[in-house]
């Protein structure tokens, strides 16, 4: 995903430079100042822009030219341009990150990828539009919308923990159906189960 259009969305906010994700800002206390972060279809880069001012170092990879040279004289940002569906994984084989974002973008044959890029006690924080979302607008697409549960799916055979989830209705910045995931990887000794934080909201 995606080559639809999502109209109604505020100026900057599906891969632009508005404001972070609400979902991203709930769990970014989990990405230290320092760590290495990959923040995948990124477009301008709202979530790059916004960690590398906490100073996070990210590597920003999007397939448009022109939204990566947008980022090309921040600090902590590095750009990678790369057509992440026609073209071989980007990243060098066994590469991992502290944390992986990846917002409003969906490719199925990349799940295995962009759980394996996050490191031991790394954190992964997945939104992106579900079904039911078709009742709002575009993506309407079935192959760009999540099936019921399919994050956690995506986690769990991953070996991830999941620390939150929720499949949910938005209303602003525009009504939309979406799932959202923040997983982990357990760090050395650590349980690998489910983080007691999503099994105690549950």
């Amino acid at each position: 995903m995606t080559d639809e259009a999502i109209p109604g969305l505020a100026p900057g906010v599906a891969h632009g430079t508005g404001a972070p994700s609400s979902w991203v800002l709930r769990w970014a206390h989990l990405i230290a100042p320092g760590a290495r972060v990959l923040d995948l279809a990124c477009g301008q880069g709202r979530h790059a822009r916004w960690l590398a001012s906490r100073g996070v170092n990210v590597v920003a990879v999007d397939r448009d030219e022109a939204a990566l040279a947008t980022m090309s004289t921040l600090a902590n940002v590095t750009t990678l341009t790369a057509d992440l569906e026609g073209a071989p994984w980007p990243l060098a084989e066994g590469k991992r990150f502290d944390a992986v974002i990846v917002t409003n973008y969906l490719h199925r044959p990349l799940f295995s990828r962009i759980a394996a890029s996050v490191a031991p006690g790394g954190v992964l924080i997945y939104e992106t539009f579900a079904r039911g979302n078709e009742r709002y607008g575009k993506p309407s697409n079935p192959q760009f919308l999540l099936a019921p549960g399919e994050l956690l799916d995506v986690a769990r055979e991953a070996g991830l923990r999941v620390a939150g989830f929720e499949d949910v209705t938005l209303a602003a910045p525009r009504a939309a159906c979406v799932q959202r995931l923040c997983a982990t990887r357990a760090a050395p000794g650590e349980n690998p189960g489910d983080a007691a934080l999503y099994e105690a909201a549950a």
